[in-house]
């Protein structure tokens, strides 16, 4: 019976059901590498710069796709030697395997470049990019290779498979370009050149950002064997593309995880310690190696390749940013670029059939020809807006942080809630009403108004609250500060380089008191917050002249 339904069943409608099934699938993959690029991202950049870059994220690819769909696709066509031919002629046959599949992979170039002008870039300046790069510079790249260019296998031979120099590389190359042209950001460099550290916000974002762009990739190199089944002369189905699945998919976990081996071992032979932002970046840079030749490469060459790109990555880090002086915020050079380029030009040594000088010499040409394109086209869009002072923002702005002033939000509003919570912030029973703290201590009117404050660790604020809430305190403000006492600094690593952190994060706690004596409350901080170690902080008991309350209008100690 089963055997009678498949015989009925037309191979070639079988065929391109399950073919662009796959296709689709791989898509929607690869477009949640963009969730992995924001917070990569925005884990690599400040704390004030965060809404900035999950905004270019979002419009990267809100503006890129309607550009792609309508220019991008039909440049693509046309710098192949065809016509221009707009996606909407496609029709349902191509929307999938043709203009989604190519789109996918044209916004992945784009995204990587808003890594590299972290900090500065105009917002205006990154979207007219993100125009330029879906309409033309990307679209001409992929059609003299993929389309059937003058580069690609048909002429000159250059090989790619899923993107590494393509994609990857192009991207790194207009990043290190656009961030040439903007110039570093404030603070980055001492008067005498050196670099200054300027660590991101969030290593637990960036680390994150890492492996779900590691699981996406999955769809960007296996993906890439676009077809699963095709139809022989004689009507019966075969494996198409899909019978290089298992070797791109070999290529592509080895090539991943020796590229993290060798970020690390690199960072430890230079720093004496292991690098965990570097061995992310590593993990990402071997995805990178291997992606433009996961197809043909042993298993042996996989290893080696991801090797290489992860020792390569301090290395060409610290060349670009202390040599160059180009501040490359998110590394995307040395991850996408020069790992791109590492990746197809090794090709010729690491293939199963063997070395070829022929291949050599198309690889080298075909990374001159994509490279000159990406920093020349990319250098005339950022040059043109730097001409008339709309590259990057002001230095008021960047100061500030570009959240507040491209986009009126901060990503960190709050410290903490206005509410009390379950942190000993309030304690039932403290008054029969409502269970609230008492407003004036419950002490008689007269005496005179002082604030308690305390600089303390941050861990010890919820049993602050409690010891607080327990001698029946007034209200208390809390707010997120750093500074400098007794504790000891310690030194802090960022990509390898070290930087002293002699500023430690506290809580500053003001108390204002009234009619209850100011020692109680100085000494029910003290003991709460009390570790025995150096830098458990410091409180102090100030007068304080008289008080308004802003509601009522009264004034001194009723006030409080």
């Amino acid at each position: 019976m089963t055997g009678a339904v498949f015989a009925s069943i037309d191979p070639s409608v079988l065929a391109e059901g399950v073919n662009l099934m796959w296709v689709a699938v791989v898509c929607f993959l690869i477009f949640f590498m963009h969730a992995g690029f924001a917070m990569l991202e925005a884990g690599q950049v400040r704390a004030k710069n965060v809404a900035n870059q999950l905004t270019k994220n979002l419009l990267t690819w809100s503006v890129g796709i309607l550009v792609y769909f309508l220019v991008g696709f039909g440049v693509e066509g046309l710098s192949a030697g065809g016509g221009f031919s707009a996606a909407s002629a496609l029709g349902d046959g191509g929307w999938v395997d043709s203009w989604l599949f190519g789109a996918v992979f044209a916004m992945t170039a784009a995204t990587i470049v808003s890594g590299a002008v972290a900090g500065r870039a105009k917002l205006r300046a990154y979207v007219a990019y993100t125009i330029a790069i879906s309409a033309v510079i990307y679209p001409v790249v992929a059609g003299i290779t993929w389309g059937g260019g003058f580069l690609g296998g048909a002429g000159l031979g250059f090989t790619d498979f899923a993107g590494g120099m393509i994609v990857h590389g192009m991207g790194g190359i207009a990043g290190l370009t656009a961030a040439y042209v903007l110039g570093p950001r404030m603070d980055r460099y001492a008067e005498d050149g050196s670099s200054k550290v300027i660590p991101g916000h969030s290593m637990t974002f960036a680390v994150l950002g890492t492996l779900i762009l590691a699981f996406g990739w999955y769809g960007f190199n296996v993906g890439t064997t676009a077809t699963v089944f095709s139809v022989t002369d004689a009507g019966d189905l075969a494996l198409d593309g899909y019978a290089s699945v298992g070797r791109v998919s070999l290529g592509t976990t080895l090539g991943m995880a020796a590229g993290g081996a060798g970020a690390a071992a690199a960072t430890l032979a230079l720093s004496k310690k292991v690098d965990t932002l570097y061995v992310a970046n590593g993990l990402l840079a071997g995805l990178v190696g291997v992606t433009g030749i996961a197809d043909l490469v042993t298993w042996w060459g996989a290893i080696a390749v991801g090797l290489l790109c992860g020792l390569q990555l301090p290395l060409v880090f610290e060349f670009v940013s202390d040599t160059m002086k180009i501040d490359d915020v998110c590394a995307v050079f040395p991850v996408h670029g020069s790992a791109g380029v590492l990746g197809v030009l090794a090709l010729p040594f690491v293939s199963v059939n063997g070395f070829s000088l022929d291949l050599l010499v198309s690889q080298v040409i075909g990374v001159v020809v994509i490279a000159a394109w990406t920093v020349v086209a990319t250098a005339v869009v950022f040059g043109a807006f730097k001409s008339v002072g709309q590259a990057r923002v002001n230095p008021e702005h960047e100061r500030d942080g570009l959240d507040v002033s491209e986009h009126g939000v901060e990503t960190y509003p709050e410290f903490g809630k206005p509410s009390v919570t379950t942190d000993g912030g309030r304690v039932a029973g403290a008054d029969a009403n409502d269970g609230s703290p008492r407003a004036d201590g419950g002490e008689e009117a007269g005496a005179e108004i002082k604030m308690v404050t305390a600089v303390v660790r941050p861990d010890k604020l919820g049993e602050i609250k409690q010891a607080l809430a327990e001698i029946d305190a007034p209200s208390l403000t809390v707010t997120n500060v750093s500074g400098r006492g007794s504790q000891p600094a310690k030194k802090g690593q960022w990509r390898g380089e070290e930087f002293t952190v002699d500023l430690h994060q506290k809580v500053k706690i003001d108390v204002v008191v009234a009619d209850i004596p100011a020692d109680e409350v100085a000494e029910a901080i003290a003991d709460a917050a009390e570790t025995g170690e150096p830098g458990d902080g410091k409180v102090f008991v100030l007068p304080v002249e008289d008080a308004l309350q802003v509601r009522t209008g009264a004034t001194g100690p009723e006030a409080v």
